[in-house]
């Protein structure tokens, strides 16, 4: 009865309906960073040519918002617009669903959200930026991403480029294990940072074929082990940041929100502008980059666990 009720307020877009009637798979995209992750128009943008990159590898794309009091799996190029232009739009985590739900506001969901909606949905796979995770200086500030507590019990697979570099990624990592939340990395033996290619910390598993990938994820979900599966893969080569710079300008970021009282769910909108501006701009086209090279893989593996057969052998 309250998968029912939960399943009443979801509104899914013609072509995502459509894609469910011919089970053809699914890939969930988060609405964050079009609201709050990248300046208009190029978050527009970017939501329209990954989607046609999903929609190029045989998936159906599904960006996932909270418009007019009904959870919006799939969104239409005008409601794109709308969300890439409108000021005052919530960040949804599991927190603030039900208030912006309730309240008919607009809401784009970050990841945890976006998770949780799309389980609701019954979509497997979902595609990112980064993560979120535990924020440097935490031991101080108790500040840890709501996304780390949905990853431990929401089963969806986030295909991200590892987690922001502007967190504590060893103890991002640290946190997982402890969670029994599983990380797997393509292309590369060690977790993604966002901008850069190496963290410098491996992942548990290294698995770069899609149906690998797959057979793992439903490996651990036909054995009832509930929770997400992180799956890192880095930002290509061309487009990604040198390591000790972009450091650098994270430091300078975070001492300019500490200087401005910037805290909570506001830090990470803060940061990214803020090393958009001290990079002239250069972190976008990676943030761009990635999240395009993320949403092929996230198509491939949604793929991959549609078509094959990832049951125990006979």
């Amino acid at each position: 009865m309250a998968a029912d009720l939960a399943h009443s307020w979801l509104t899914f877009s013609a072509p995502v309906a459509a894609a469910r009637a011919a089970r053809r798979p699914l890939v969930a995209l988060e609405s964050t960073i079009i609201a709050h992750g990248m300046p208009y128009p190029e978050n527009v943008r970017t939501a329209r040519e990954v989607e046609a990159l999903i929609r190029e590898l045989g998936a159906e794309p599904a960006t996932i918002a909270v418009m007019d009091g009904r959870i919006r799996i799939g969104l239409s190029d005008d409601e794109l617009e709308r969300l890439g232009r409108s000021d005052g739009v919530h960040k949804v985590s599991r927190r603030d669903l039900p208030a912006v739900l309730a309240s008919g506001e607009t809401g784009a969901t970050t990841v945890a959200g976006t998770m949780i909606c799309a389980a609701l949905a019954g979509i497997e796979v979902f595609v990112t930026g980064g993560i979120g995770g535990v924020h440097r200086g935490a031991s101080e500030t108790f500040d840890i991403s709501a996304d780390l507590q949905e990853l431990a019990k929401t089963s969806v697979a986030v295909v991200c480029a590892g987690a922001k570099s502007i967190l504590d990624i060893g103890l991002t990592l640290e946190y997982l294990e402890t969670h029994g939340v599983p990380v797997l990395s393509c292309e590369q033996d060690n977790f993604a940072a966002f901008y850069t290619r190496d963290s410098g910390f491996r992942a548990d598993y290294r698995l770069d074929d899609a149906h690998e990938q797959a057979r793992f994820i439903r490996t651990k979900w036909d054995l009832g082990l509930a929770g997400g599966v992180v799956l890192s893969t880095p930002v290509p080569e061309a487009a990604a940041m040198p390591s000790e710079e972009i450091d650098a300008i994270t430091r300078q970021a975070l001492a300019d929100a500490a200087t401005q009282g910037i805290s909570g769910k506001a830090v990470t909108p803060f940061l990214l502008a803020r090393i958009k501006a001290l990079t002239g701009g250069r972190s976008l086209a990676t943030n761009i980059a990635l999240v395009k090279h993320n949403a092929e893989v996230g198509a491939r593996l949604a793929l991959a666990l549609s078509r094959a057969d990832q049951g125990p052998p006979a």
